[in-house]
């Protein structure tokens, strides 16, 4: 322990250091650096700051008195006692105007001069207190929380993050009251900043997102495609290198090409709000790669820019937007609202917490710790209204300024959380619900819960109202358990094959808020599905212990890769039937970017840290016979899906029987060609059919005319061994047509062979067939 460090050894009392009656002694690091001396000498150097005012909040560019041009900032700051704006030469010099204007806690002040590209951060005096909660730091540069552009980042490149961005002494001996003692060193020189961004760099006139130019593709029609914006083009050969990785990139014709022969409607994009990077990951040598570490809910993450981060970042977005919305594919974001990059008490101080720490997050009853519902170690306070605040206005600016379609909310639970202490519930009545619902701009997008947090209470799976779909994980679950044959009994898997009504068959729901989804970006993809029985994370430097070990997965018979042929042939068939029965079910599909080329992780459930080929789209894949028929199938499927309202109905079925035969619009049935009965549901199975009339379909077309169909019967066979499987007889059919057999290699061409209604065939193992369902004058048809 150095001599200084001696000095400010704290005195315990029940292992915390005790304040005294008026509060407790600021603490400094021991022979703190000085701040560095502003221009002018003094705070208030610099051009004139004239009042301004608080709305909107953020940095933005117009004319102020006499026409005058120049930037108004306006920061909420509740507690503060005062607010300095940073401005940023290009040569890293730093002059300071002291916001003395203060209206509703909004900090506020115009200064002329101040155009696009201009740098900026904040200064927040206040309280130095954490036993109380406060946690203001001047000496600690902060982004602003409106920032629309970032630019640099969080320290060197290739080493952690520095001692200096932590408004605590982060390697204070003491740790368990480290976070008490204020660092009074200087963050500006390791911190980004914020930049000034004028309406003239969104990439297209003020009207640019009028509803008429946007791709609206109704619920019941979408097909989602999650990707990593970098992920997906780092190895695309037809993208030019300087682009890949790149908002540029993912707009280029030749990654757009891709998503249009697939079919898809949507893109769901990985977090691309400007997010941190972990120091524990910077000292292994590891990057965040996923971006669920938020910092900046108004900039695009500047990593991801290829034309500049001092606000080119923003057209080169819009850029993208526009480019997929001519191509008929939506945008929907993935936001990390529940928690910020700040982390907990022991992390770095970056924007929020230096702002107003107990304004912004939720604390613990002990008010120097945080309530976390997250597992990142803070949690957002979204009772608050200027927490409210910040996140809606964030969300309109993404739908009304840059273009964006829906938003799937990680940790949806965590923002519904009612108000008090760290011991609340979920509450589907809460202010950030409410607030959603009434909203005339976001009640109009895509809106998508992950319902669950890691907090008591937080599942929350088909509990969300009216307007939100959800990530159903029992779909997920259910479909894995039936393929790999864990499934005690059929009754889970119906009910999410038929758009699990009964999670989302109450309150003006329908089969269109279940989001199904087989993988997503944690977890194995679709090929380590079938290829592993365990994770295998070792690359991520923890041991293995990171990553879920409830994978409901099966390696086929060998773990990982093999060359094994007949090993390798099964695993292809199991991804047919597993991308047939995703795109067959009702609901609302979601693929993740890779499955359908066979992208591998080689086996890692939790690459969030893998920002190289582990993580990347592997492009070669698609040079692969093999790997191009499955493409070639999940395209194949998207048209049927496309061209059959029955596939994808916006309400659920029925099951009812229809007069004057009896044949209900939903019906199930065993291999003996019989309708499933009570007991059937309760027994173990490895085939059953599903039957789906287009007859009676609950839907109209616009002018109000019923919406009618073919009838299909999907038969699903996840036995090891061929299976005598009956057609349903009459009045079901008079006959029937393949459509498709996914045990067919070759998916090229759907194979045309034709049945009698009653007659016994044989089901391959590990498929799944669909056939149409034929009438007595289209077998006539035919035989004409």
């Amino acid at each position: 322990m150095s001599k200084a460090a001696e000095q400010h050894t704290l005195e315990p009392c029940d292992g915390l250091p005790a304040p005294p009656a008026a509060g407790p002694a600021v603490r400094r690091a021991a022979v703190p650096a000085p701040l560095p001396t502003p221009r002018g000498g003094s705070p208030a150097a610099g051009p004139a700051t004239w009042p301004g005012g608080p709305q909107p909040l953020g940095a933005r560019v117009h004319r102020g008195p006499d026409g005058v041009p120049g930037t108004n900032f306006a920061l909420w700051a509740g507690g503060a006692e005062a607010v300095e704006l940073c401005l940023f030469d290009d040569d890293g010099t730093e002059t300071r105007h002291p916001l003395t204007e203060q209206t509703h806690e909004v900090w506020h002040g115009f200064v002329p001069g101040v155009l696009p590209g201009r740098r900026y951060g904040y200064r927040v005096h206040g309280r130095w207190d954490p036993w109380t909660g406060a946690r203001w730091n001047p000496a600690k540069l902060l982004l602003d929380p409106y920032a629309r552009a970032v630019d640099g980042d969080f320290g060197p490149p290739g080493g952690p993050l520095p001692a200096e961005v932590y408004g605590h002494v982060r390697d204070w001996p003491q740790q368990h009251v480290a976070d008490t003692v204020r660092d009074e060193r200087d963050s500006a020189p390791y911190v980004p900043k914020g930049v000034v961004v004028g309406d003239d760099a969104r990439g297209g006139p003020p009207d640019e997102w009028t509803e008429d130019r946007r791709p609206k593709t109704p619920w019941a029609e979408s097909v989602i495609y999650e990707l990593h914006v970098r992920g997906f083009t780092m190895r695309h050969p037809g993208v030019p290198p300087e682009l890949r990785g790149t908002y540029a990139g993912l707009a280029h014709p030749a990654a757009v090409e891709h998503l249009t022969r697939l079919g898809v409607t949507a893109v769901e994009l990985l977090p691309v709000h400007q997010f941190a990077h972990e120091d524990h990951l910077l000292r292994r040598n590891l990057r965040n790669y996923w971006g669920y570490n938020s910092i900046g809910y108004f900039a695009p993450h500047s990593g991801y820019a290829a034309t500049g981060t001092r606000g080119q970042q923003v057209g080169e977005f819009r850029r993208m937007v526009r480019d997929l919305h001519a191509a008929g594919i939506e945008v929907i974001l993935d936001v990390v609202y529940n928690h910020t990059a700040e982390a907990g008490e022991l992390g770095p101080t970056l924007s929020l917490r230096g702002i107003d720490n107990r304004g912004y997050y939720r604390l613990q009853q002990d008010p120097r710790r945080y309530a976390d519902f997250t597992g990142c170690g803070n949690t957002l306070q979204t009772v608050r209204p200027h927490v409210l605040r910040l996140i809606t206005d964030s969300l309109r600016y993404w739908v009304t300024e840059m273009g964006v379609d829906g938003f799937r909310f990680d940790l949806a639970s965590a923002l519904a959380r009612s108000a008090h202490g760290a011991d609340t519930g979920v509450d589907m009545l809460s202010p950030f619900l409410a607030v959603i619902a009434q909203d005339p701009v976001l009640r109009r997008v895509k809106l998508i819960a992950e319902p669950w947090d890691v907090g008591s209470g937080g599942y929350q799976v088909g509990a969300f109202p009216p307007l939100w779909a959800e990530w159903n994980d029992r779909y997920r679950d259910a479909v894995r358990d039936f393929w790999r044959g864990a499934l005690p009994d059929a009754r889970d898997l119906g009910y999410r094959l038929s758009g699990s009504s009964d999670l989302y068959g109450h309150g003006g729901r329908g089969p269109c808020a279940s989001v199904n989804f087989i993988t997503a970006h944690d977890g194995f993809t679709l090929r380590d599905l079938v290829s592993y029985e365990r994770k295998h994370n070792e690359d991520n430097g923890e041991g293995n212990r990171d990553g879920t070990n409830d994978n409901r997965s099966w390696n086929s018979g060998a773990e990982g890769e093999t060359d094994d042929p007949d090993v390798r042939a099964l695993r292809r068939r199991s991804l047919r039937g597993l991308l047939a029965t995703l795109l067959l079910s009702t609901g609302v599909p979601m693929l993740v970017a890779g499955d359908e080329m066979g992208r591998t992780q080689g086996g890692n459930n939790n690459a969030y840290c893998q920002d190289n080929a582990t993580g990347w789209v592997d492009w070669s894949l698609s040079a692969d016979p093999g790997w191009q028929a499955l493409t070639d199938l999940t395209a194949r499927l998207i048209r049927l899906r496309r061209a059959h309202p029955v596939l994808r109905a916006p309400a659920f079925f029925s099951g009812r029987a229809r007069p004057p035969d009896g044949v209900r619009d939903l019906a199930w049935f065993t291999p003996r060609g019989e309708e499933m009965t009570e007991s059937d549901w309760y027994a173990p199975t490895t085939a059953l059919g599903v039957y789906l009339s287009g007859r009676d379909l609950p839907q109209r077309d616009p002018r109000g005319a019923p919406v009618t169909d073919d009838t299909f019967l999907a038969l699903l066979h996840a036995g090891p061994a061929p299976l005598p499987f009956t057609l349903p007889g009459p009045p079901w059919a008079a006959g029937y047509e393949l459509l498709l057999d996914t045990s067919r290699e070759d998916q090229e061409a759907p194979p045309g062979a034709r049945y009698p209604a009653g007659a016994p065939i044989e089901l391959p193992e590990r498929s799944v067939l669909l056939l149409r369902a034929l009438t007595a004058a289209d077998l006539r048809q035919k035989t004409e």
